[in-house]
């Protein structure tokens, strides 16, 4: 049974940073593709970047690139988002994805989400205030 256990949300101030981690286990961490989805309140829930199994390919919605890096510790079985430059619009749950029988991120990823078999953990939550 995998389990996914995400830390790292808070309060921020628009600017801010904050760094989320995801601690896996119950399985073998560097064989899943990884991702961090997100669902503010009243609004579906949204890819926000997808990494391969060795960290070298990576995925980023349009609206977070340039501002959050994705990445992974195989050796530690754990999963990162760095978020920098926060805005009041990325404010949600997020969540940590590990995704079944790929160990890559394919096209579909974002797009057709539901069709895909993802281990998901509880959430944390990010609160940017303007």
């Amino acid at each position: 049974q995998v389990q996914l256990l995400e830390s790292g949300g808070g309060l921020v101030q628009a600017g801010g940073s904050l760094r989320l981690s995801c601690s896996v286990s119950g399985s073998t961490f560097g064989t899943y593709a990884m991702a961090w989805f997100r669902q503010a309140p009243g609004k579906v829930r949204e890819g926000v970047s997808c990494i391969n199994w060795s960290g070298d390919s990576t995925a980023y919605v349009d609206s977070v690139k340039g501002r959050f890096t994705i990445s992974r510790d195989n050796a530690k079985d754990t999963l990162y988002l760095q978020m920098n430059s926060l805005k009041p619009e990325d404010t949600a749950m997020y969540y940590c994805a590990a995704l079944a029988h790929y160990n890559y991120c394919p096209p579909t990823w974002r797009s057709q989400a539901d069709t895909l078999l993802f281990h998901w953990g509880q959430g944390t939550q990010v609160t940017v205030s303007s």
